[in-house]
């Protein structure tokens, strides 16, 4: 399995040459590619990197706006993103039921549920291909099921809209918004996955001292004991 960041800015102004599209994966596996979120700013531009399929997360604008104008691939959701993409020009569509692997171009998704807005429900998805096994969790308040969502996981890639400040809102009697890397990082200790990755930068990181940041992220994960990493545009992991 090969993953390639595509983006990993979240909605937010700021940009840089490291943070610059909305957050996006790809994962390769045996010469199939599949593009994990499609946001606004990949409008008019994920065709030319020809993935043979999509799969969202939730239906926020930089997760999944960038359909806007149809895909000539097949694209993957849950029920309740599809009902909330009436803007969407969408032709091949296909359902992902939560907690239910579902096979895509040779890769296997599994959805769970995750807490991060009322208005869009989001997933995140335990992704496996050969050996290889990872969840991708690029905006969530936490993991419905954690334990069964992270087992055997060889790397998280989640939520860096903050690292240590809470980012959270009360909506009636439910919380939304995101988790702090710091958080994130204490549920990778107890479920026993050794390395994480940060994606969906916000403004603190893409605004902010990187390096610096770079340097607090590397305190919080050596005291866990979580190899972790800020992920940047373009970069590319190879997994066995």
């Amino acid at each position: 399995m090969k993953l390639t960041f595509l983006g990993t800015r979240g909605e937010i102004e700021a940009r840089t040459r490291q943070h610059k599209m909305h957050t996006s994966l790809l994962v390769s596996f045996r010469a199939r590619r599949v593009m994990i979120d499609c946001g606004l700013d990949w409008l008019g531009k994920f065709e030319r990197l020809h993935p043979d399929a999509i799969v969202l997360t939730h239906a926020h604008p930089d997760h999944a706006w960038g359909l806007r104008n149809g895909a000539s691939c097949p694209v993957h959701a849950p029920d309740k993103t599809w009902q909330i993409l009436t803007n969407c020009r969408v032709e091949d569509r296909h359902l992902i039921k939560e907690r239910v692997p579902t096979r895509i171009c040779g890769i296997t998704f599994e959805a769970f549920p995750v807490e991060h807005s009322i208005l869009a429900p989001a997933v995140g998805y335990r992704i496996s291909a050969g050996r290889a096994c990872i969840f991708y969790g690029p905006d969530l308040l936490f993991i419905h099921n954690r334990a069964a969502a992270l087992k055997d996981v060889q790397i998280y890639i989640g939520d860096g809209a903050t690292i240590k400040r809470s980012f959270v809102r009360r909506r009636g009697d439910r919380l939304i918004g995101h988790a702090p890397v710091r958080t994130q990082l204490g549920w990778c200790a107890k479920e026993g996955v050794p390395r994480a990755i940060i994606t969906h930068c916000g403004s603190e990181i893409v605004a902010g001292d990187e390096r610096a940041l770079r340097k607090t992220i590397a305190a919080i994960a050596r005291d866990i004991g979580i190899e972790t990493q800020i992920a940047h545009d373009r970069m590319e992991l190879a997994l066995r």
